[in-house]
């Protein structure tokens, strides 16, 4: 018979990553089973029914997608029959699990995603171990996993959105970068811009910290397989596909300093899937035509890019990561959107670059700003169409410009982190 555990002094708990994991995946376990999503209809006095949701799923998408997921009962799949505004990793998974469950209802489904999800976030919080452990110390390794852990940032999004997918080809490409695993790295970057496209700028730090020869291996892996998996959505689903993969690019500016310029107080999402059988309702705006150009916007970006880019910058890990953080930092002010699930891409870079309470209060504050902003603000927008107005304009408008702030403060801290005692022999 084994003997029982002996009790552990607070050192020895905090250090015990097995521990952690068990923590970890213990409570979003629980969380499932006691808040477990659920649909359900009201009636008005006109007997017109409302869908009301509750349960983790509240406030996310996940009802968005399941609606894509029921076209699938009569045959309707994305990018051929309706357009859809994501790559194909995510919409495969949902409907794959769809059609797997034999056609579940909304809570089997959603549920299934939440666990999937939370299986992803495991494995960040490994990730996010090995990670902490090669770029600073063991007790840096430990600590910023515990970090994570108790932060509502990652387990709220993992059952409103998908992102945690992409955080999680995120940093395991990163991880194999660092390890010397190129190739591996590369079609992981790969399957991570298939899932979002974001991840695809890991490139320019290849670029930028490895050898000419590594650089064009690596992009030739990545590039070639987005290419081939897009082309061949493209020969299959012709215009429609093609619709799909430009949506994104042709909305209006949403929830960042540029919609405020261009007067659109709305979310990003786009209409759910009535609309989505006509190909031309992908590049329709939804909102105003922006006051400064693409183009302008992109100049000082371009430029400012380039200067970093150019500088004599640590060419260690450490370098790599304030490298790749400060290239999505400055993509996301660059874009004319901004996603609050953004900030669960940002947490474990943030914490990797900045172990200190420093970083962690950064953390907190986006997630803050980013929760006030929606659900609180938004979902007081029913009478309006979802548009913010009235009282609600002031703190939207006060909530962006922090966040903008809070970014922008955090390219400069990354920057002053890249060329901090950088000799002139320095490449």
């Amino acid at each position: 018979m084994n003997k029982p555990s002996q009790p552990l002094s607070l050192p020895q708990l905090l250090a015990d990553f097995r521990l952690l994991v068990y923590l970890f995946a213990g409570f979003r376990l629980i969380m499932a089973m006691v808040y477990q999503p659920y649909v359900f209809e009201l009636y008005q006095e006109d007997r017109t029914p409302i869908t009301i949701e509750r349960g983790m799923s509240n406030f996310g998408d996940l009802r968005y997608y399941y609606q894509f997921a029921q076209l699938s009962d009569q045959g309707e799949l994305p990018y051929r029959d309706y357009w859809h505004e994501f790559p194909p990793v995510w919409i495969t998974l949902f409907i794959g699990i769809y059609q797997a469950r034999g056609e579940p209802d909304f809570t089997g489904w959603a549920t299934l995603i939440g666990l999937v999800m939370a299986g992803f976030d495991i494995g960040n919080l490994v990730l996010l171990r090995f990670l902490g452990r090669r770029l600073h110390d063991e007790q840096t390794g430990i600590a910023l996993p515990w970090v994570y852990a108790v932060l509502a940032a990652p387990v709220i999004f993992s059952w409103w959105t998908f992102e945690t997918i992409v955080v999680f080809f995120l940093l395991l490409a990163l991880w194999w970068l660092l390890e010397g695993r190129d190739r591996r790295s590369a079609v992981v970057t790969a399957v991570g811009t298939l899932t979002k496209y974001t991840p695809i700028l890991l490139l320019p730090a290849v670029w930028r910290f490895y050898d000419r020869r590594r650089a064009i291996q690596y992009t030739v892996i990545s590039l070639l397989i987005v290419i081939l998996v897009l082309g061949a959505l493209i020969v299959w689903g012709g215009r429609m596909a093609v619709a799909s993969l430009l949506s994104q690019f042709n909305k209006a500016s949403y929830e960042s300093i540029w919609a405020l310029i261009d007067g659109n107080l709305r979310t990003g999402s786009f209409t759910g899937p009535e609309s989505r059988f006509d190909p031309d309702n992908a590049f329709l705006p939804y909102g105003n035509d922006p006051v400064i150009p693409v183009w302008l916007r992109t100049i000082p970006f371009v430029l400012l890019g380039l200067y970093i880019f150019t500088r004599k910058l640590r060419q260690d890990d450490r370098g790599v990561i304030a490298f790749v953080t400060i290239t999505l930092v400055l993509f996301f002010l660059w874009a004319h959107g901004w996603s609050p699930q953004w900030i669960l891409t940002l947490t474990p870079l943030i914490l990797l670059n900045f172990p200190s309470r420093d970083g962690v209060l950064v953390c907190l504050a986006l997630a803050f700003s980013g929760f006030v902003e929606y659900p609180v603000l938004f979902m007081r927008t029913g009478d309006t169409g979802g548009e913010i107005s009235g009282a609600l304009v002031i703190p939207y408008i006060a909530i962006i410009l922090l966040r903008t702030g809070l970014l922008v403060g955090v390219v400069v801290a990354l920057y002053q982190r890249l060329t901090r005692g950088v000799s002139d022999e320095a490449a």
